[in-house]
């Protein structure tokens, strides 16, 4: 006979242990497969990061370097991990003062490598700003680059700041929250760049014949055509100057000046007044311009914001997506005060920037004046789209206003912190818990027992199974 522990036999509590290791070990792998799904989060780019204003900044020879190298991924990770500091030569040092024969060899698709480290040669993973800067008395101070080779910072007799072998023009010429950017007279060289472009031209030089053209013959008087002579100095030019003149690049407006600048006072209101008429003669964003005038005092706090040097664009929705706003939306103190404010940025963005910012980058997220609240923009259908899902809202009319200082983009749909939209989920799924049946349940583990138990018969003997 089996031998009974508490009315139960040895069979029916060995049964009972192979179903409860079965049991935790099946529900073990959800879990797992859940906790493995949260790696791989993207971080996205803030708009007023260093690397946004080096693209849109007056050095646009190195920012082109930059992208040809695709090295913005690269350091859009040196910055999401500490601050930088970047050296960038000015544009005639790229343009005319660069050896012609250098120039191409880095732009060669087989170097590469060479155009990557001569570009991180010129960026320090740290904050080092003009204050920092040792002093002529001081011993050079020493900093590692991106590409783990070594820069010096001295200070002449003179006062001048120099790094390696080239003098600083314009310190501290962009600052930014996560770095700033130094401008230098010339580009600098690492060793390791210089002897390989030596090595390249020596092999060159000595290689076996290179190829040429065959000769041309004037067809009127059968002879070789000899090269141009070179033009002489004085001479008129060889084209027109409306010929010779190439477009330049197409650049964001320089920064204003914030509160104690060089300019103490700005007129705010009769701006913010321009571009509320041009809103009303532009058609279709009424709407916008009576909430700022009538509904809210928005309007004159954003006159006080301009003449105190701050820059502002706003994300005008237009009258069709305004009437689609509720009456429980707009009722609430200080609605439609937050709602304006999540569509007002506290920087100066055109359409071209905004969208050269997010091909290079993707996202975009913008600080707007509802602390802490961003929007995030990203490039859809060749044009910008703000916001995700349902509550998205594409650049509709572009650059509405723009004097400088304000800027006006048109939208076509009103704009929604991503908060709101989860609390009114939540709020949702807690009132569906609370329609839950109250009736008390087992447990998945004792509901098995008790399955396992009624067919041995014993379910009878334990209350939970009853």
């Amino acid at each position: 006979m089996d031998s009974h522990i508490y009315g139960v036999s040895k069979k029916t509590l060995f049964l009972f242990t192979l179903l409860c290791l079965s049991v935790s070990s099946i529900s073990a792998l959800p879990h797992q497969n859940k906790t493995g799904n949260n790696t791989g989060t993207g971080q996205m780019i803030n708009s007023n990061s260093v690397l946004v204003a080096l693209l849109d900044s007056h050095y646009t020879e190195l920012a082109e370097l930059v992208e040809k190298a695709l090295l913005l991924q690269t350091l859009e990770e040196a910055v999401g991990k500490h601050n930088i500091t970047i050296f960038a030569p000015r544009n005639e040092a790229l343009e005319r003062q660069l050896d012609p024969e250098f120039k191409r060899f880095l732009l060669e698709p087989g170097n590469l490598k060479s155009l990557q480290t001569l570009l991180l040669f010129h960026i320090i993973p740290q904050r080092v700003g003009s204050n920092d800067w040792p002093g002529h008395k001081s011993y050079p101070s020493r900093h590692t680059t991106l590409c783990n080779d070594h820069l010096h910072l001295i200070t002449k007799n003179s006062g001048k700041k120099v790094v390696g072998s080239a003098e600083l023009t314009r310190p501290d010429d962009v600052t930014r929250p996560d770095g700033v950017i130094h401008g230098i007279e010339r580009l600098l060289v690492p060793q390791s760049v210089q002897e390989d472009f030596n090595r390249r031209r020596n092999l060159r030089s000595i290689s076996a014949v290179l190829p040429e053209g065959a000769p041309e013959v004037d067809p009127r008087t059968h002879r070789l055509k000899k090269p141009e002579p070179p033009v002489r100095a004085g001479s008129p030019p060889v084209l027109p100057i409306y010929d010779a003149m190439a477009p330049g690049p197409s650049l964001a407006p320089a920064p204003a000046p914030g509160p104690g600048g060089p300019h103490h006072h700005f007129d705010g209101e009769s701006q913010v007044k321009d571009f509320i008429q041009t809103l009303l003669l532009y058609g279709g964003y009424n709407e916008m311009a009576d909430i700022l005038v009538n509904l809210t005092s928005l309007a004159t706090e954003m006159g006080r914001l301009v003449s105190e040097g701050y820059v502002l664009t706003v994300l005008a929705p237009n009258d069709e997506a305004m009437a689609k706003l509720t009456t429980d939306q707009l009722s609430e103190p200080g609605a439609p005060e937050q709602i304006i404010y999540y569509h007002i940025i506290p920087e100066y963005q055109t359409e071209e920037s905004m969208y050269n910012a997010v091909r290079r980058f993707g996202k975009i997220g913008y600080d707007t004046l509802r602390l802490p609240h961003k929007v995030v923009a990203q490039e859809a259908d060749g044009s910008v789209k703000f916001g995700s899902g349902d509550g998205s809202a594409y650049l509709f009319d572009p650059d509405i206003y723009t004097d400088g200082r304000i800027s006006v983009q048109g939208i076509d749909g009103v704009l929604f912190p991503e908060v709101e939209k989860e609390s009114t989920s939540v709020k949702k799924s807690v009132s569906s818990v609370k329609v839950a049946t109250t009736k008390p349940r087992r447990g998945k583990l004792m509901e098995v027992a008790c399955i396992m138990l009624g067919t041995l018969g014993q379910d009878s003997r334990f209350t939970t199974c009853q």
